[in-house]
């Protein structure tokens, strides 16, 4: 037994004229178009919202860590070797502990790199000194913080600055 649901007759002319007519309709859907651009244009509106609310949050990134001097940090080039006393901030201003400093030449020459990982004071050596015909140069200082935390080091540092003298 067939079910009722089962069509055994061919279609009548009137669907397949009713098929051809779609077929052949080159008409458009009015006012789809413009509906389109409105959903698009509030859809990001909403979502522009939405990630501004939740780039306001700002617990989940890293924090940046800089280098604040306790004394000055200029040094003339006759007073090298030299400590000076600094402490590593986050951007609150709290200190922070267990980061390792490294200091490298910038305008100023250095042999070697001078890094400190338990003090905090860094010693200048004895070797920095300035190029021919320059009567300031530059010491860079770079932080490392602990590998499991999440702070950075991305922006610069202040500078030891070395002077002739």
């Amino acid at each position: 037994m067939r079910s009722p649901l089962t069509r055994t007759e061919p279609p009548s002319e009137r669907t397949t004229d009713r098929l051809q007519s779609l077929e052949s309709d080159d008409r458009a859907i009015e006012g789809l178009p413009i509906r389109l651009v409105i959903a698009l244009v509030v859809g990001i509106a909403a979502l522009s919202v939405m990630m501004n609310m939740l780039g306001g949050v700002g617990e989940f990134g890293d924090t940046e860590v800089t280098i604040e001097w306790e004394d000055d940090h200029v040094v003339q080039t006759g007073d090298l070797a030299e400590s000076l006393s600094f402490s590593v901030v986050d951007e609150e201003g709290n200190e922070l502990e267990e980061f390792t400093v490294i200091l490298t030449a910038g305008s100023a020459q250095l042999d070697d790199p001078v890094h400190v990982s338990d003090t905090n004071t860094i010693t200048v050596p004895d070797d920095a000194d300035l190029r021919r015909d320059q009567d300031t140069g530059t010491l860079e200082v770079e932080i490392v913080p602990p590998s499991n935390s999440n702070y950075v080091d991305e922006r610069s540092n202040p500078e030891i600055v070395l002077i002739d003298g």
